[in-house]
């Protein structure tokens, strides 16, 4: 074999038998076996390498494949599964693609285990949410470099369609929203200052971990739209709630400072350094990273539905249960459409849909609940936050199971 992952003629003797090798890829084997940069060998079987037994016109041949990289090749491979993936990953990226696949299951079971047993996620209280969102985006880092950042800051449009998106477009549905709440279904003034409160305040880093587990390339935009939407909220936010509430909101912007560098970029930025200088590290780190991200995603879902609870299960809670599924929706939705009517024409169109219908669809609830619990008297007002915060990420992670077995179902 040369270094270029071609097979050679080359003729040896095991166990007395003549074995020949091929000199083409041979019909059946899947491309993403032949790697380049392969290692050298005098027809001895290596660590990396699986023998595979082909008749071919009554010869029987044996072919040496040498695989470089990941060690996705077990040596019991056959050509019957030639169709089939690899099924060992190393790669983050790949295990979390299998986790999809329950995410959204997890993030269900731990909705139903609030409302049922409270007491499993109230020990989760608000000062563990910002180091649990933290380590979402330090899984990210790992398996990020600093120029898929650097590409991110090259798509000012994009960046600024996100930001249209959170601060113009959801707005705008909050304040359509909470007018249908006192007009139609007659609830209070507080229920619908809620609802707009909810849809003024910056994007969710759950979105980032969203788009992660979708459109891998897409995170970093991701987290771009969603940092600079958070460190422009302490000027957005007061002026957007007194523009639809009519009430001035005084915003702690140190905090919010110290909170984007919590949660966004020290762990980020850990991430990346590790990956860079110690990728031994992230090797040995990387499988107990999935299990442990599924499990902080149910209890950022969990514990504020079961501190809240009673405040969602009170008698306007099924009317406002329906309001903040309708704009959680409609927020998706549009995100989607208008950025397919704008970015039609790129080649990655699709995967950026996907990504500001995230950023559009998830927002920090979490900050317009404790917004609503310090600056307003009416406790009414804390209701749709709480109930916004399980509906976002149970739509969010249902459409990363939807949108991943699509594209699999495209591939195929």
């Amino acid at each position: 074999m040369s270094s270029h992952g071609k097979l050679l003629h080359h003729r040896h003797h095991f166990h007395g038998h003549r074995r020949e090798y091929l000199p083409v890829k041979p019909t059946g084997v899947p491309a993403f076996y032949f790697r380049r940069n392969c290692s050298h060998f005098s027809g001895l079987r290596l660590r990396n390498s699986g023998f595979v037994e082909l008749n071919v016109g009554g010869i029987s041949r044996l072919l040496l494949i040498s695989k470089c990289g990941p060690d996705n090749l077990s040596p019991e491979w056959h050509p019957n599964h030639a169709s089939e993936p690899p099924k060992e990953g190393t790669s983050l990226m790949t295990v979390l693609k299998g986790a999809n696949s329950f995410l959204p299951q997890v993030v269900l079971a731990s909705t139903v285990l609030a409302l049922v047993y409270p007491p499993s996620f109230t020990w989760f209280t608000n000062r563990y949410y910002a180091p649990a969102l933290g380590f979402l985006m330090f899984a990210v880092g790992v398996n990020s470099s600093e120029k898929d950042f650097l590409e991110a800051f090259r798509r000012p449009a994009a960046i600024f369609a996100g930001y249209i998106g959170q601060f113009v477009v959801k707005p705008l549905l909050g304040y359509l929203f909470g007018t249908v709440s006192m007009t139609i279904f007659g609830l209070p003034t507080s229920l619908a200052a809620g609802i707009m409160l909810t849809s003024c305040v910056s994007g969710a880093q759950l979105s980032n971990y969203a788009t992660f587990l979708t459109d891998p390339q897409m995170a970093p935009l991701s987290i771009v739209m969603t940092s600079l939407s958070t460190a422009t909220a302490v000027f957005v936010t007061p002026f957007l709630s007194l523009l639809l509430i009519g009430k001035k909101l005084p915003v702690d912007v140190k905090g919010m400072v110290s909170n984007i560098l919590q949660i966004v970029v020290t762990p980020i930025a850990t991430g990346l350094l590790l990956n860079r200088f110690f990728p031994k590290i992230c090797n040995a780190i990387r499988p107990l990273l999935p299990l442990l991200s599924v499990f902080v995603t149910a209890l950022c879902v969990g514990a504020p539905l079961a501190i809240n609870v009673e405040a969602v299960m009170s008698p306007s809670g099924i009317s406002v249960l329906l309001l903040v599924i309708a704009f959680h929706l409609s927020a998706f939705i549009a995100g989607f459409t208008l950025t397919g009517l704008v970015f039609h024409d790129l080649p990655d169109a699709k995967a950026l849909q996907r990504t500001l219908s995230y950023e559009t669809g998830m927002q920090s609830s979490l900050l317009a609940l404790a917004l609503a619990n310090r600056f307003f008297q009416d406790p009414l007002v804390s209701i749709p936050p709480a109930i916004s915060t399980v509906i976002m990420s149970l739509m969010g992670f249902s459409l990363v199971m939807l949108w991943a077995r699509r594209k699999e179902t495209a591939v195929q």
